[in-house]
């Protein structure tokens, strides 16, 4: 009986307290606390070790066969395009900064065709322009003279001719006259390139204002010479 009326009293001791006190709860301990933090810890640092997207060892999906040509030239247009500065000397393709005394480039081709077709370069270049000509023989076509040996030693000589200014190359050790004569003509567009060959003369021909001289019928033949800066 005693034993039911102590219960009884719990009870009603505590129906009497406020709500507040009755839902308080009392506070954590420290050392859960301190569990709960890191426990925290522990989550952020494991979803820093997530490897990276951008990893290389991620295996890329092979782009679509179908898609290929689409991303090429995305790659073209995204490049970086170099434009060459247009000379000011040109007025279109007509290049004003030629005028008499013309300097005449002169290739090895040119001067062996000349000796076969027995045409003095001098007369017939003036000729040719109705006014005085320089003609001009870099280091790089007195070295393939020079390689071809004595079979065209009056080539040679004939280059070696004082009325001829020798021009240095345009870079130390190029040895390839014909590479030399298009960087020449593509950094100044003052001169007139005699040449026979084909093939140079296939890539002078998309450099804008520069004249052309080549050998045809026993005679020289100037070709994109405006008609108005004759003589």
């Amino acid at each position: 009986c005693l034993a039911l009326l102590l219960e009884r009293q719990h009870v009603a001791h505590s129906c009497a307290l406020p709500l507040s006190r009755r839902l308080h709860k009392p506070p954590a301990s420290r050392a859960a606390m301190g569990k709960q933090k890191k426990g925290k810890t522990k989550a952020f640092a494991a979803v820093k070790r997530m490897i990276s997207p951008k990893d290389a060892r991620i295996k890329k999906p092979a782009p679509n066969p179908n898609q290929l040509p689409k991303l090429e030239r995305q790659r073209k247009d995204a490049e970086v395009r170099n434009v060459a500065q247009t000379p000011a000397s040109l007025f279109f393709s007509h290049n004003m900064s030629l005028g008499p005394p013309y300097h005449v480039l002169i290739d090895t081709n040119f001067i062996n065709f000349s000796i076969q077709n027995k045409l003095d370069i001098m007369k017939s270049l003036m000729d040719c322009l109705y006014a005085k000509v320089v003609p001009c023989v870099t280091e790089a076509v007195m070295a393939e003279l020079e390689k071809l040996g004595p079979k065209y030693r009056v080539a040679l000589r004939l280059a070696k001719d004082p009325r001829f200014e020798r021009l240095p190359a345009m870079r130390q050790g190029n040895e390839y006259a014909d590479d030399d004569l298009v960087e020449r003509v593509t950094a100044h567009r003052i001169y007139i390139v005699a040449t026979c060959d084909r093939d140079l003369k296939r890539r002078l021909r998309k450099i804008p204002g520069v004249p052309l001289i080549s050998i045809k019928e026993r005679k020289y033949q100037v070709e994109r010479m405006p008609e108005g800066q004759f003589g």
